[in-house]
């Protein structure tokens, strides 16, 4: 991928590939299509400070999913945080919005620091700073969009309008937001890192983000039984699931 159009085309080919295996995988693929898609159109209407170095950021950004993706389906070695995210794939206990949840809180607390850093290496990582949050908030506008278009179309959704929201404490207890400060902080002490330091400190990121991940798969007993209420009235059409998120606009 050397464009973010080869992001968006790879990206769909994830989607489709999902709805015809019927993979969980899909929901969180389906969503960061949209977000790579909006990312592009605000590169075009140059809402970006740096439209160019934003792609070069968007590409390293999504290889990293990209190559989570390949190797866990190919039978290979990925990251620990991805490898839960795509074992997960395999629960049906859990529901749309946990899925999501797994999948943003790797590629934001891990993905997200290691590509910022990789795009602008030692002191040029300031210049970054507003682009970088830019970013965040399409995540945070795009999972509200996902919501309030399932809501639409299956109307328990509305118990849960508050889980995904960045901006406040919630059933699982994530936050975009706090995860995006945290990523930043990462990616501000990977810039000034030599390669080997790198390796080591986002390994020792990805048992942090694992962790944080399996708070989501498990997010304590009161939460676990409103979820539990939720999944039983949701949709398990996965494909039809991963078509809501796909194109369903609120």
């Amino acid at each position: 991928m050397q464009t973010i159009n080869d992001v968006v085309i790879r990206l769909d080919a994830t989607v489709q590939q999902c709805i015809h295996t019927k993979n969980r995988a899909g929901y969180f693929a389906a969503l960061y299509k949209r977000m790579t898609a909006a990312v592009a159109e605000g590169i075009q209407q140059h809402a970006f400070e740096d439209g160019p170095r934003m792609e070069r950021l968007d590409v390293i950004f999504a290889k990293r999913y990209t190559d989570a993706y390949d190797a866990y389906y190919s039978g290979k070695p990925c990251s620990s945080s991805w490898k839960l995210v795509f074992d997960c794939c395999n629960n049906n206990n859990l529901t749309v919005i946990q899925h999501l949840l797994l999948g943003i809180n790797t590629h934001i607390n891990l993905d997200l620091a290691v590509a910022a850093a990789l795009t602008c290496p030692g002191n040029s990582i300031n210049a970054l700073q507003h682009d970088f949050n830019k970013i965040n908030d399409v995540i945070n506008s795009l999972v509200d969009d996902v919501q309030e278009s399932l809501c639409r179309v299956w109307w328990p959704m509305r118990m849960i309008t508050k889980i995904a929201n960045g901006r406040q404490e919630a059933v699982l207890n994530f936050s975009i937001d706090k995860a995006r400060d945290a990523s930043w902080a990462s990616a501000l002490l990977l810039a000034g890192m030599t390669a080997e330091q790198q390796q080591v400190y986002v390994q020792q990121m990805d048992i942090v983000v694992q962790r944080l991940g399996t708070g989501i798969e498990s997010p304590g007993i009161l939460s676990h039984y409103l979820l539990q209420t939720i999944r039983a009235i949701e949709y398990d059409d996965v494909a039809q699931v991963i078509n809501i998120i796909d194109t369903t606009v609120a």
